[in-house]
């Protein structure tokens, strides 16, 4: 379970940061520091200065971080099976973390995000691109660390189906990050793979 968790924190690195309490609540990008065996000891980002989070994070450190992965509603027409209940399948995971905001580590973590998120593309961009504007943007972020203090993840990707219903939801969805997700989750059962995304 430590891998899907970290395949999740980095497909999908955008997450609600909720402050003790709940009264506050931010959707922040953020990256995982993770140990050998791919557990996840610490999250990393950053947020504006006129965040409110950061007087929360001032008066308790607690916090909640949610991450969503691929998700989707799954109907008996999916399933080849009026007698079947509909379903949604989705991919989840709830950390709790105590937060540290810590000036000093700032332009490391938008460097890292930014490395991050255009890991993919053809000419990366880094955030030194933006010349003098660099200089005026950075002074109204702050970074942080966040310490995690537990975990709990949920991953209802056909599991629990049988293997004639779980082809068919698989051969009927649209073609997607669900589906991918599902026959990773699956790949042992299904024959198709080592279940890599």
């Amino acid at each position: 379970m430590p891998a899907d968790i970290r395949h999740l924190i980095e497909r999908y690195p955008l997450a609600w940061v909720i402050g003790a309490g709940g009264d506050e609540a931010s959707l922040l990008p953020l990256l995982g520091v993770f140990d050998a065996e791919d557990r996840v000891r610490q999250l990393i980002g950053h947020f504006a200065l006129s965040n409110p989070l950061g007087a929360v994070f001032r008066r308790n450190p607690a916090a909640t971080i949610l991450f969503k992965g691929p998700d989707g509603y799954i109907s008996p027409s999916h399933a080849g099976r009026r007698d079947w209940g509909p379903t949604w399948n989705y991919a989840q995971v709830r950390v709790q973390a105590e937060v540290s905001v810590q000036p000093e580590i700032t332009a490391d973590v938008v460097d890292q995000l930014v490395a991050h998120v255009e890991r993919h593309m053809p000419d990366p961009w880094c955030a030194r691109e933006l010349g003098e504007r660099y200089n005026r943007l950075m002074p109204r972020i702050v970074g942080f660390r966040a310490r995690v203090t537990h975990i709990d993840a949920t991953f209802k990707l056909g599991q629990s189906e049988t293997l004639e219903t779980l082809q068919s939801i698989l051969a009927n969805l649209p073609q997607g990050e669900l589906v991918d997700w599902m026959g990773r989750f699956n790949a042992q059962r299904t024959g198709s793979g080592d279940g890599d995304v």
